[in-house]
This record gives structure tokens, C-alpha cells and sequence, in this order.
């Protein structure tokens, strides 16, 4: 089996379809790099900014900004650790939130009447689908 040939055709179309739901999201919306920071606090829980930007794989120094842009909009909120109160935790807000969720929507609300063209086998190809994309993004490779 060519698993170039499929790694190079999976990429295209989820390529293609995140550039879609980008499109989708409504005026006024997060930048990516926001947007991503506090989807992972959303997910995940309070954690400290070095631990953020080591699950998103970026470096600390990358996101200050990041971070220094949702505190300043009131969607994350920064307070000193317990264990050391040198090193900063952030939570989402209750604003942020709600922020994350009203994009989360917009770009669900799209996807769920495109899904509604499908046929149900093709919806639950697609199910499997993305928790296989999980694994595969949760994968440590030697490359």
C-alpha cells in the first residue's frame, strides 16, 4: 500500500475543509493562534503557559503575546501557581467561554447541513474518520 499517495490525499481534503470552517466563522472572531490557546485551556483545564504551548507544540516565547491578548480581552485569567507562586496558571473565563462556544457553533451549524448531504453510512465514515485523525495527531513519530 502507497502510504505516501494516502498520507498526501487525507492531507488535501482536511487541508481543504479547515480552510472551509475558517471561512465560516463570523466576523469579530478570535485570530488562530488565540483561538487555538484557549480551545486547548477549554478542553483541557488551567494549566501554565510553558505547559500550553508544549501540548500545542510551539515555544513558550511564541505564545506570550498570545496569552497577553486573551487576559487583556478577559477570556483567560492569569493567577500564580500554588506550588510556585513564580510560575502563572491560566483558566478560561466565563467570557471566554462563551466566546469559544459562539465560535464553536458557527462553524458546527455549517458543518451540520453540509453532513446533512451525506448519506448516514458516509456521516459515520466521516465519525470514524475523525477519531482516527485523533490517534494520528496524538502519534509520536521518529521523523
Amino acid at each position: 500500500m502507497d502510504h505516501l499517495s494516502s498520507a498526501a490525499r487525507i492531507r488535501h481534503g482536511i487541508v481543504r475543509l479547515n480552510r472551509r470552517l475558517r471561512q465560516e466563522r463570523g466576523d469579530g472572531s478570535l485570530p488562530p493562534g488565540q483561538l487555538e490557546a484557549l480551545g486547548h485551556l477549554y478542553r483541557h483545564g488551567s494549566a501554565t503557559p510553558g505547559e500550553v504551548a508544549a501540548a500545542l507544540r510551539q515555544r513558550p516565547q511564541s505564545l506570550t503575546r498570545v496569552f497577553a491578548e486573551l487576559e487583556a480581552d478577559g477570556l483567560v485569567a492569569r493567577e500564580a501557581g500554588t506550588v510556585d507562586r513564580r510560575r502563572s496558571v491560566l483558566s478560561v473565563t466565563a467570557s471566554g467561554r462563551l466566546t469559544l462556544e459562539r465560535d464553536m457553533a458557527e462553524r458546527d451549524a455549517w458543518l451540520a447541513e453540509a453532513l446533512a448531504s451525506l448519506s448516514a453510512t458516509e456521516r459515520g465514515v466521516l465519525e470514524l474518520a475523525a477519531e482516527l485523525m485523533e490517534r494520528v495527531a496524538d502519534t509520536e513519530t521518529s521523523g
